[in-house]
């Protein structure tokens, strides 16, 4: 044990290796999950080892994970806000007021210190975030001794911890087993109907792949196009393919509109599956590989940055750009944010999409100058990055007083919004501020666990005394502060806003940012259809769940 008190930097690794080795333990559809076991398991050495760690760290580790958490959500966060998705954003205004009023009266009622209520709201809500922004704002306040400042921050992490377990065990319940039987439906009929009757396309894993490619390459033997010009055969298919390649004999030939193509000769043909299989009716039969008739094809990720081409669908922007045509590129894929949408002709464009490009070199690079820029995400931008944190902290620092109250947003709010702004302004063109989702990702998971697992540390010493004290509270509080505002939201979703019954149940389960419960919703629907609803709140609830923490400090703290 010595070694490790002497040792702060042993102790808090080893509560993040045992804590992620817990909270992959299965206990039928539910686990804890890597932050809550690393909290339980740096209480416990936290307890036991007494090891201290300093509050910077916590700092810095905590404004990365924010910041990150909103330079991931912003561009969809931002996407949102329209008069299509302002149905849901009611949910999320009823998870904030349910959550909030929920624990100034249990704070009232029970007589709870700043930090209890605070885990209690941070742990029932299942937001880790507002772990980190309650605490940073507690150490604020000027009318408490720095003991205080210490045991209220210890117990948001207590009574985080036992409201969370209880919390999570509620949310994915009521979402994936009780709503459906409330509402009286089968989920994965529901979501069926609903999928069959939207049209939507659910995304592959990242281990899968399309068994049948939207982009093919063919050859044919020419026979019935006998006499048929390049031009004129292309000019026949509607532009849909590119003749690539001819081969007469064992010479390739140079392609031009002009060149007319004569009894078995080799045509290697791109474009769109149907319409390579369409165009065989008109060229002759289909023949394997021909050695020596291959044309390489490049492919840029082009990010759509003319405002001209917003609203457009992808058949009006091919009409609009004849390289499209005449140089045979093509729109194989299109992500918006971190979703995949339909590379079909009808699929209408935003600024900011990112179009997958396909095509002959020379025809590609004059297309991506005309529509937009080429994305750069090949490796962090840490001027960008340093810049936003740096933005971020100056923010959390501005105190503006409602009444006699001071309200300050602090690091974590500051960075919260900052990386929002950045990452939405950074999706307006994505030729700078790099940030590759999967940096932002590890920087995101990293920057938590930590500042949990310091949390979990510092307050092991007096995690026990809370909870012998207020035992049979913090479950109920768990349990209460999620069936309130979902069970409101399930009544003014069906009711009022006349939301489908999978959208809703997975709008429910994004108020509450749970992405547990989401995955045990999909997984009894069968299906991604509830995922849509998920999206829109779990953006918005991600932002303003952290920025709970602050009010409800200023609140109590005054």
């Amino acid at each position: 044990m010595g070694v490790l008190k002497d040792h702060p930097e042993l102790v808090l690794f080893v509560s993040l290796a045992l804590g992620y080795l817990v909270g992959k333990l299965r206990v039928g559809p539910l686990t804890l999950g890597g932050i809550c076991g690393t909290l339980i398991v740096s209480l416990l050495l936290g307890a036991w080892t007494k090891a201290q760690v300093s509050d910077d760290v916590k700092t810095v580790f905590f404004a990365l994970f924010i910041f990150a958490l909103g330079y991931m959500a912003g561009p969809q966060f931002f996407r949102n806000l329209n008069k299509k998705s302002l149905r849901f954003f009611v949910l999320c205004g009823i998870e904030l007021v349910c959550v909030i009023g929920i624990a100034l009266g249990l704070a009232d009622w029970f007589d709870l210190d700043v930090g209890t209520a605070s885990g209690i709201l941070a742990g029932a809500a299942t937001e880790s975030a507002v772990v980190g922004t309650a605490t940073e704002s507690i150490g604020k306040l000027s009318n408490l001794t720095a003991a205080q400042i210490t045991e209220y921050q210890g117990n948001v992490a207590t009574a985080y911890t036992v409201c969370y377990l209880f919390g999570l065990i509620t949310i994915v319940l009521y979402t994936s087993q009780i709503m459906p039987m409330m509402m009286r439906i089968n989920l994965r009929d529901a979501a069926r109907e609903l999928w069959e009757r939207t049209r939507s396309r659910g995304s592959l894993e990242a281990d899968e792949r399309p068994a049948l490619p939207g982009m093919v390459g063919r050859t044919y033997l020419v026979t019935t196009a006998d006499g048929r010009t390049v031009g004129d055969l292309q000019s026949s298919l509607g532009e849909r393919v590119t003749v690539e390649a001819v081969k007469r004999g064992s010479k390739v030939l140079d392609v031009a509109p002009g060149l007319e193509l004569t009894l078995s000769d080799l045509v290697l043909l791109v474009g769109r599956r149907s319409n390579v299989i369409d165009a065989g009716r008109v060229i002759g039969p289909e023949t394997p590989g021909v050695p020596g008739l291959d044309s390489p094809l490049a492919s840029r990720e082009v990010s759509v940055t003319d405002k001209a081409l917003d609203g457009k669908s992808v058949d009006e922007v091919q009409k609009s750009y004849p390289e499209f045509y005449q140089d045979g590129v093509y729109v194989t894929d299109i992500t918006r944010g971190d979703q995949d949408m339909p590379a079909n002709g009808d699929t209408v464009l935003h600024r900011g999409d990112v179009l997958t490009l396909v095509g002959a070199r020379s025809g590609l690079n004059k297309l991506v100058a005309r529509i937009g820029s080429v994305v750069r995400n090949d490796a962090t931008d840490f001027i960008y990055l340093g810049l936003g944190i740096a933005a971020g902290s100056l923010l959390g620092q501005v105190v503006v007083k409602f009444g006699d109250i001071p309200m300050s947003l602090g690091t974590g709010g500051g960075c919260l919004i900052s990386g929002l702004l950045f990452g939405w302004f950074r999706s307006r063109s994505q030729t700078f501020g790099a940030f590759p989702p999967q940096a932002a990702s590890t920087i995101k998971d990293m920057g938590l666990a930590v500042f949990i697992a310091c949390t979990g540390l510092v307050s092991g010493p007096q995690a026990w005394p809370l909870i012998k004290e207020y035992g049979a509270l913090l479950p109920f509080a768990g349990i209460a502060m999620v069936l309130i505002p979902a069970t409101i939201s399930l009544v003014v979703g069906r009711k009022l806003l006349k939301i489908e019954k999978p959208l809703l149940i997975g709008a429910i389960a994004g108020q509450q940012c749970s992405t547990p419960a989401i995955t045990a919703v999909t997984q009894v629907a069968q299906s991604s259809v509830p995922m849509l609803g998920y999206t829109i709140t779990y953006a918005l609830s991600n932002f303003l769940l952290p920025l709970t923490g602050p009010v409800l400090v200023g609140i109590l703290g005054h």
